[in-house]
């Protein structure tokens, strides 16, 4: 009998991965004529963020949040604190507020792939995501108002809707280059 440790079993790659390098790259070298590979933008991260105001009179309404986010990106979601005090608020600096998540890697490809296949569509009324969520230095944010578009929830014990944004944090120098990356990775974009 050998000692030796057994090789790890590959896990398969997600297929809007696969799609980027054997289609997107391509199409965005040619589209905007990049001399090489590395400079065609990439997605680097998506960030999650919930924020829940009323957990100011109620901190159990943020451990909600916190495990609803957890499901819905796969990945524990950390607790963000006020950075000031607001009094018209009754908010204190360093009180719980919001709750995130940063995706990156596997579950950054396999959260986006959710998203454009499974969620949007189930959005109420759906013509599109907004085409004027950039922020001029290639990343695209988008707000949504309601969690329960997303099948990992149970509608059951929702008790009140939350809303999010979910930024998408691209290597694109500009606006135009992180719009033509998202369109090519499937982002449904109002025409």
């Amino acid at each position: 009998m050998s000692d030796a440790p057994k090789p790890a079993a590959k896990q398969a790659e997600p297929r809007l991965k696969i799609r980027y390098t054997k289609e997107v790259v391509p199409a965005l070298k040619s589209e905007f004529s990049f001399g090489s590979v590395m400079q065609v933008p990439k997605l680097e991260k998506i960030v999650i963020n919930m924020g829940v105001g009323d957990a100011i009179q109620n901190i159990k309404i943020l451990d909600v949040a916190v495990d609803e986010l957890t499901t819905i990106a796969g990945q524990k979601a950390i607790v963000r604190k006020a950075k000031k005090s607001v009094a018209q608020f009754k908010l204190r600096e360093g009180m719980p507020i919001a709750c995130m998540v940063t995706l990156r890697g596997t579950r950054m490809w396999e959260f986006m792939d959710r998203l454009i296949a499974l969620s949007l569509p189930r959005v109420r009324d759906f013509r599109g995501v907004p085409t004027r969520s950039f922020d001029g230095r290639g990343n695209y944010t988008l707000g949504l108002k309601d969690q329960l578009i997303f099948q990992e929830i149970d509608f059951s014990k929702v008790d009140k809707p939350k809303g999010m944004n979910i930024t998408f944090v691209t290597s694109a120098k500009n606006d135009a280059e992180a719009r033509a990356l998202l369109t090519q990775l499937g982002m449904p974009f109002r025409k």
